[in-house]
């Protein structure tokens, strides 16, 4: 069945066209779209509630995964309802405002996520490094200024390419070969000069990944030195499992964005859907694999997730085993002889 068309466009719409190339596709490949989407949200929102309703799990390090976890959720929010739509309606129309609202916080929460991984970065070489003084250097008040500090820094650091871009002539073929709203997929679409916003692209690429990677690899370079010192070998394995999850987290968010960055600038010969499918699954791996990871390798977190899972399922089945005795009893199976009335008022009301 041929897919409802409610595009429009005019002068103030773009056209998003989902993956030029695989259109035929669409409909099969908007399944693991989906699916990735669906877990990521499961995966996230079972932390936050894990850790919301846990005592014992409100403490630094797991405040930074809610906020990673945030992130997480907020990320392929902006794309998959988008790309859906485009997939399953043929919903390819998207105003200028709208396409320039997508990007500015597609780019914020990706730099407000590589902020929590740099204090995430920090939280661990306290805790190896600084072990005695972890409790008053990383407090959970700090954790919220951090946090802060790092959306402030995002804010701050991507506002000028939407307000670059609006002042902007856009050409009259408004196609954007996309499922989103990329900066260099709309620069390509202005028809003036855009020196300014492609230099002011490239200094915010090297300042902000320049930054937060160096700030991780001097964390790292000084949690190794630490960790050389112990003479204990079992002592090196538990503190680098410390940041076993952390280095994995790591893997799965700069990895594919720099894999996607050079086949972008430097992989011409490379079809214009590949460009499209790592950009979107750059998006939506991490935020799904990053509570699993955590999950499997933190075990103070796995233990009370599985806590709250069975508490859960115990809890339905008492549920429906207290239903049932209340129909037995009311039904008179249990009933003394002479008190039937009493019994069955004495159930309804409890």
């Amino acid at each position: 069945m041929a897919p409802f068309n409610f595009t429009h466009s005019d002068a103030s719409t773009f056209i998003l066209t989902g993956i030029p190339g695989l259109e035929a596709a669409h409909i099969w490949i908007s399944i693991p779209f989906f699916t990735f989407y669906i877990v990521s949200l499961l995966g996230n929102v079972t932390l936050l509630s894990v850790v919301g309703k846990e005592q014992t799990l409100q403490k630094p390090m797991y405040l930074l995964l809610c906020m990673l976890a945030l992130t997480d959720i907020a990320t392929p929010t902006f794309v998959v309802p988008k790309a859906l739509g485009i997939f399953w309606f043929n919903l390819k129309g998207i105003t200028v405002a709208g396409c320039l609202t997508q990007m500015f916080f597609l780019h914020t929460i990706s730099v407000m996520h590589s902020s929590t991984l740099v204090t995430m970065a920090f939280d661990r070489y306290v805790a190896i490094c600084n072990p005695l003084r972890y409790a008053t250097i990383l407090t959970n008040a700090q954790i919220a200024k951090l946090g802060l500090v790092g959306f402030i820094r995002a804010v701050l650091f991507i506002l000028p390419l939407p307000l670059l871009l609006s002042q902007q002539t856009f050409c009259a073929n408004r196609i954007i070969p996309h499922t989103q709203c990329e900066h260099i997929a709309l620069e390509k679409m202005v028809c003036g000069d855009i020196r300014v916003n492609r230099i002011y692209g490239y200094v915010l690429m090297f300042v902000i990944n320049g930054f937060d990677l160096t700030f991780i690899a001097l964390s790292y370079g000084l949690i190794i030195r630490a960790v050389l010192r112990i003479s204990s070998h079992k002592a090196h394995q538990k503190a680098l499992n410390t940041c076993t999850a952390h280095i994995c987290v790591m893997l799965t968010y700069y990895t594919p964005t720099f894999f996607s960055i050079l086949t972008h600038y430097f992989g011409q010969g490379i079809a214009p859907y590949v460009h499209i499918i790592l950009a979107d699954l750059y998006l939506l791996i991490p935020p799904m694999l990053n509570p699993i990871i955590y999950g499997v390798k933190t075990k103070e977190l796995r233990d009370k997730v599985v806590k709250y899972t069975c508490r859960s399922s115990a809890d339905t089945k008492f549920t429906q085993s207290s239903a049932h005795t209340r129909d037995d009893i009311s039904s008179g199976l249990q009933c003394p002889s002479g008190n039937c009335q009493i019994v069955r008022e004495y159930v309804n009301q409890h």
